[in-house]
């Protein structure tokens, strides 16, 4: 186990690299001058001169990628054009609110996902998993900002229970921060739950056909234990598999979902770093949430040795 993970890691960096260098030439694949388009219309030669010296674009560019691949190994993400502040330092100012929408999210979804995907199987073809399968169908036909503008207008603007939108922080209460956090998370966990509870159900079908359980059944093994013992922990591999894709899939989410919840988080952070074309910022978060990604895939792969013990690796 202990050599699968260290091959695993060296593997990360060759990927890491690529993904530096995209990041890299996102910058310099930009039409035009790329200090130019920063700077907008009406800035000045000296001005986009200025621009130019502080990117680092009158240097050649293997010098450049050079000092950037250092930078990032050092920890420097660079520093933002508009504010003069360190990538880092914003990153670490918005992460909080980021941080609780996606695990709240992940919390709300597997919870609610993984039951349902387990009932629906077993009462296959039944009123019950018509009804799952249909709210699964739901979950990937609307768009994450539609359902939640429809949550605002029923639970924040009817019925008055949550706030329409914003965020507080963990240092002003837990209550506080759940309840401002409630509709982004049940927003962005509905799409996701479609997707587990079709994954669970699909391979719960498979696992409950197996001949133990139908033995487990015969020896009068009670319903509840044939479904979490039994099948459930067999079935855990493709649902743990989907449950990380999803994480990866939040990224995304969360940007719209901090838009429309007025979330200051990272997902908001980089819709503001695109509009004032704010390169380092979108450089440094690319990053962030490739190396997020290459970490989630990790630690599924070293999950599924404790699922199922006939992995080996």
């Amino acid at each position: 186990m202990t050599a699968y993970i260290i091959r695993r890691l060296l593997a990360t960096i060759p990927v890491m690299v690529v993904v530096a260098l995209f990041v890299f030439l996102l910058l310099h694949l930009t039409p035009g001058d790329p200090a130019a388009v920063i700077a907008g219309d009406d800035a000045s030669p000296a001005e986009i001169d200025g621009i130019r010296r502080k990117l680092g674009l009158d240097r050649p560019i293997w010098e450049q990628f050079g000092i950037y691949v250092g930078n990032l190994l050092r920890g420097d993400l660079g520093t933002s054009i508009f504010s003069n502040l360190p990538v880092l330092t914003l990153v670490k100012q918005r992460l909080e609110p980021t941080l609780v929408l996606a695990v709240s999210t992940l919390v709300v979804a597997v919870a609610f996902a993984v039951p349902m995907g387990v009932l629906a199987a077993w009462k296959a073809r039944s009123l019950i998993d018509r009804v799952v399968m249909g709210f699964s169908v739901l979950g990937f036909a609307l768009p994450v900002f539609l359902i939640g503008y429809l949550l605002i207008y029923v639970f924040a603007i009817e019925l008055r229970w949550l706030p329409v939108q914003g965020y507080r922080p963990l240092s002003q209460g837990i209550g506080g921060t759940a309840r401002s956090i409630a509709l982004p998370a049940l927003a962005l966990g509905m799409v996701y739950m479609a997707l587990i509870a079709r994954i669970t159900r699909a391979s719960m079908l498979e696992v409950l056909s197996e001949d133990y359980i139908r033995t487990a059944r015969a020896k009068g093994v009670a319903t509840g234990s044939v479904l979490l013992r039994h099948a459930l922990k067999n079935a855990a591999v493709p649902i743990v598999t989907v449950i990380g894709i999803g994480l990866t899939l939040l990224i995304s989410g969360v940007v719209l979902t901090e838009t429309v919840f007025n979330i200051p988080g990272l997902g908001r952070l980089t819709v503001d770093a695109i509009l004032k074309r704010d390169y380092p910022i979108i450089q440094g978060l690319i990053i962030l949430f490739a190396g997020a990604k290459v970490l989630v895939n990790l630690m599924i792969d070293i999950s599924y040795t404790f699922f199922d013990p006939r992995i080996r690796y």
